[in-house]
């Protein structure tokens, strides 16, 4: 006969009677009932390791309690069973997990409830039978009963579960966000390697935290394979994690990080491979660990204090908690007292607001180096601004002198050209005249000479003229002065309309030409002078060919001959044109040949 015990070292409520006191017997994977022989009396929460140290497979748990009323309804709290159970009140079942054998179902993770009514509940003496499958190298273990009162055990049942599942999940989907945030924040900088060292242990971490929320060992085949691959994803976070803390001080150890990331990298394959050895044995390699974590800790919260920095200091603060909170949750993992439940998951928030933080005071940190860099970048552009502008007014003052003598130089060559051409004809003209040349005669030399004056002030005023409109009064005052002295003069004008050259390679044009007429002239004795110019695809041409004399023979087929051929060769280079000055072709005289590019 079992004993009822009412309370325990912590007091229950008056309508609430909690069980400690049981019978335990052990049997092989398959039995569907209880052995008749070999109960042992136990107390509530059991360990069987303790026991029966050998054992893998099922134990049965047998309770009973003295029922005063039936036919109120009453709540069953079963605080802890692991790692698998069927529970029987009665002899009748009301509750089995989907997997007593392997792979188990994990189901110590929550406590569990029922509300027994009449006729499952009886008055006077019940009894609880529940069988337990687990793995000795897991801490298999039964847990305490409560019965009593359905509203407390009920929001009891609520508060275990929210604290035992609820908020491991919260913690779980936490750590991946955050995982994944610091995870495309290092894609975005991979120089900040930091952030994908803190990411992979974060990952890895909250790979660990499923184990607390897993209903089965999927997609493992046994237990062993689940436990020995959480195991693997606790040393590879530990491994990333404690990297992290490196070049978050700022260290940089490459080898000691290859060193532990290979070692992080064969206890994942070992778990994968050889789970039958990686996952019972797991302590051997996971406690020293933990050990080697709690060192990493508090160094690195020593570096904090000495550094000065602020958001070490913060992510120091951040570490404490959860350091502190760890102690327990080894306790509970190492059971050395009889604790169920894990509240790691109380920190994660801690450690979420540890990274905002570090987040926000970087990105602080660079915009204040950025603005910093900004007014400074902008000082250097004022300096180099005030240095240009100087440089550009010299340069200008340099320009506008070279414009103002270029001026000059273009004014002499014009009056040299073009003025200075009609003078010479209006000299000739008055030299061949009879001595008493008429008034009449005397004005239309001079109207010519006012006329070619305007060419020189028409070319240069005008920005936009037709080349065909601006060599009307050039072929009008060269025919004359030609006619003059006794030379026929025939124009060939070709594909002209619509060309523009320019005022500057305009005037340079008409200039050109009027010095080659001009020559012909004053010097080649000519009796025949054949202008030519027409427009060739992008390409202007001009040839004007006389029959005189030709070049002095002293410089054959060249452009020489005194200030006007040097003119004309000057102008030509300003045009750019090519310019060819030498014999003609068929007969005796002179040829003057120009191209140009009208694209220019």
């Amino acid at each position: 006969m079992l004993l009822l015990v009412m309370g325990s070292a912590l007091a229950a409520p008056p309508a609430v009677a909690r069980i400690v006191q049981a019978e335990a017997v052990r049997s092989g994977w398959e039995a569907q009932a209880p052995p008749l022989q070999g109960w042992e009396p136990v107390t509530l929460a059991d360990q069987w390791q303790t026991r029966w140290p050998d054992h893998d497979g099922v134990v049965w748990y047998r309770l009973r309690w003295q029922q005063g009323d039936a036919g109120e309804p009453t709540g069953l709290l079963l605080d802890y069973t692991c790692m698998a159970a069927a529970v029987y009140l009665n002899g009748s079942l009301i509750d089995r997990d989907p997997s007593l054998v392997e792979p188990l179902s994990r189901s110590w993770h929550v406590p569990r409830y029922y509300l027994l009514q009449s006729p499952l509940l009886r008055q006077g003496e019940n009894e609880l039978l529940v069988r337990v499958s687990g793995l000795v190298a897991y801490q298999p273990s039964f847990g305490v009963v409560d019965v009593g009162d359905a509203a407390v055990l009920q929001a009891r049942y609520r508060q275990e579960v929210r604290v035992r599942h609820d908020l491991q999940l919260l913690d779980t989907a936490i750590g991946f966000v955050l995982a994944g945030v610091i995870g495309l924040f290092w894609l975005l900088r991979r120089k900040e390697a930091m952030y994908g060292w803190y990411a992979l242990s974060a990952v890895f971490g909250r790979m660990y935290d499923t184990n607390f929320v897993a209903t089965s060992p999927w997609p493992f085949t046994t237990t062993d394979g689940w436990q020995a691959f959480i195991a693997g994803c606790y040393v590879v976070a530990a491994a990333a994690h404690t990297v992290f803390l490196l070049r978050f001080s700022e260290r940089r150890w490459p080898r000691f990080e290859r060193v532990l990331m290979g070692l992080a990298a064969v206890a994942m394959a070992a778990a994968l491979l050889w789970p039958q050895w990686m996952g019972p044995h797991r302590n051997l390699y996971l406690v020293p660990l933990i050990a080697f974590l709690y060192v990493v800790s508090f160094t690195f919260m020593g570096y904090a204090l000495r550094s000065g920095r602020r958001d070490a200091q913060v992510l120091a603060l951040c570490i404490v908690l959860p350091i502190l909170v760890s102690l327990h949750d080894l306790g509970v993992y190492m059971g050395w007292y009889g604790g169920v439940s894990y509240l790691g998951s109380f920190t994660s928030p801690l450690m979420l607001l540890g990274m905002g933080f570090v987040l926000a005071y970087r990105f602080a940190n660079t915009m204040k180096r950025v603005e910093g860099f900004n007014a400074e970048l902008r000082h250097e552009v004022q300096q180099a601004t005030s240095q240009l502008s100087e440089t550009l007014n010299a340069q200008h003052a340099l320009e506008l002198a070279h414009s103002r003598a270029g001026e000059r130089l273009q004014l002499v060559r014009d009056l040299h050209d073009g003025f200075g051409g009609t003078l010479v004809g209006a000299i000739a003209r008055l030299e061949q005249a009879p001595q008493e040349m008429p008034r009449s005669k005397v004005i239309e030399l001079l109207r010519e000479m006012r006329d070619d004056l305007r060419l020189v002030i028409d070319s240069t005023a005008r920005e936009h003229a037709d080349l065909a409109e601006m060599l009307v009064p050039l072929r009008h005052r060269a025919s004359t002065l030609l006619e003059a002295g006794g030379i026929d003069t025939y124009w060939h004008l070709q594909d002209l309309h619509g060309v523009e050259l320019g005022a500057s390679r305009s005037l340079d044009l008409l200039r050109l030409m009027q010095e080659a007429l001009t020559n012909a002239f004053k010097h080649a004795h000519a009796t025949r002078v054949d202008i030519t110019l027409r427009r060739d695809g992008d390409r202007l041409q001009l040839q004007i060919d006389d029959d005189g004399i030709g070049l002095p023979a002293t410089v054959p087929g060249s452009a020489a001959g005194g200030a006007g051929m040097a003119s004309m060769q000057l102008r030509a280079r300003r045009m750019g044109g090519d310019l060819q000055v030498g014999p003609a072709d068929d007969r005796n005289g002179t040829r003057v040949q120009l191209e140009l590019d009208l694209a220019r």
